[in-house]
């Protein structure tokens, strides 16, 4: 079996192969914390390597703070915030946040929390700051529906002017 077991124990670099041969067997489009929250030399090596082909989303090695994701935009750790609001503890925060991913460059996606309600402000926030992502899983309970049924709702209120994101946000899927 060529699959490493459970337990081995990967370099960065051998990890970054690992990931490679399944990037290159099944269409991935971004791949969350990859590496170490603090491994922070593989993750910009592994997006110095494939960040042109999928997003390498930073959620724990950035935790939606402005001082990692500064750091992250200095040594070019990944292409991708995963903005949780709940994580740095206001909406400017978060804006600022959204504002520093964007102007390096990133690509940025919002996210619930595990124990989400049936408020649906982010799917709000992701039409505001643009950022064009959500996640927020599957629609199989009433909190996520809540979200994508407002996603829908704004979608029929902009009409023609809704844009679909896959084409800029996924260059596998051009």
């Amino acid at each position: 079996n060529p699959e490493p077991h459970a337990d081995a124990e990967l370099t960065g670099d051998e990890f970054i192969k690992y990931q490679e041969d399944l990037m290159n067997k099944y269409p991935f489009v971004f791949i969350e914390d990859p590496f170490d929250e603090n491994d922070w030399a593989t993750f910009a090596k592994f997006t110095a390597k494939d960040g042109k082909e999928i997003q390498i989303v930073g959620d724990d090695l950035l935790v939606t703070n402005p001082k990692r994701i500064q750091k992250g935009i200095n040594e070019k750790s990944v292409n991708a915030l995963l903005l949780k609001v709940n994580q740095i503890g206001s909406i400017t925060e978060s804006i600022e946040a959204n504002n520093m991913a964007v102007n390096a460059g990133w690509t940025v996606m919002v996210s619930h929390r595990s124990g989400e309600t049936e408020d649906t402000f982010i799917a709000d926030l992701v039409t505001g700051l643009g950022t064009c992502q959500i996640k927020t899983g599957a629609p199989c309970r009433t909190e996520r529906l809540c979200k994508y049924n407002q996603l829908m709702r704004i979608e029929e209120e902009l009409g023609d002017k809704a844009t679909y994101a896959a084409g800029r946000n996924f260059p596998r899927c051009q």
